[in-house]
């Protein structure tokens, strides 16, 4: 129960170090983009490959062999969607979620964050974290792709960082103009 043989345990530590390098070497030849901030593809990739390498170390039945070509697999596969997703507007939706406008000129888009479940002390621990000490200096917090938040300070020139993010109508913008 405790202790099976030594063979074992001899077995766990030289599978596991070759399989460690083994998924280090194939992660280093994919390039930095397999290893940036995660979204729920990448994740899944991620716990896949974690998945994996405890296969291979605590199952004998499961090859070395076998270990590193899973993980081949898993990353030539997280290298297809990313390629895919650069060339393919489809293809990159399906994989990526947009960034969500959470706060905008001050004001708290509470609908929206209820949607993503966000916290308003989320967001000012956020504003914060970013060196403000006031919402007022803030144009907008936006949850990016990856869940992490990005802090806009307001500025005099056009929300050039805006862009790609949906900024809702005002309130009672509808008919002044």
């Amino acid at each position: 129960m405790f202790f099976d043989s030594w063979s074992g345990m001899i077995r766990v530590v030289v599978v596991g170090v070759t399989a460690y390098l083994a998924l280090v070497a194939i992660l280093r030849v994919s390039g930095n983009r397999t290893l940036s901030k995660m979204n729920a593809f990448d994740l899944i990739v991620t716990v896949a490959l974690g998945s994996t390498l405890a296969s291979v170390l605590l199952t004998e039945t499961v090859a070395l062999a076998e270990g590193v070509l899973g993980f081949t697999v898993l990353v030539l596969l997280q290298y297809a969607v990313t390629w895919l997703s650069v060339r393919s507007q489809a293809v990159s939706k399906l994989v990526k979620s947009e960034p969500v406008l959470l706060l905008y000129q001050g004001e708290f888009l509470t609908c929206e964050m209820h949607r993503q479940r966000v916290l308003e002390a989320e967001l000012r621990a956020a504003v914060r974290e970013a060196g403000h000490a006031s919402l007022a200096g803030i144009e907008a917090v936006v949850l990016e792709t990856d869940g992490s938040f990005s802090v806009i300070a307001s500025d005099d020139q056009p929300n050039s960082a805006l862009e790609s993010v949906q900024i809702p109508p005002r309130p009672g913008a509808e008919g002044a103009g």
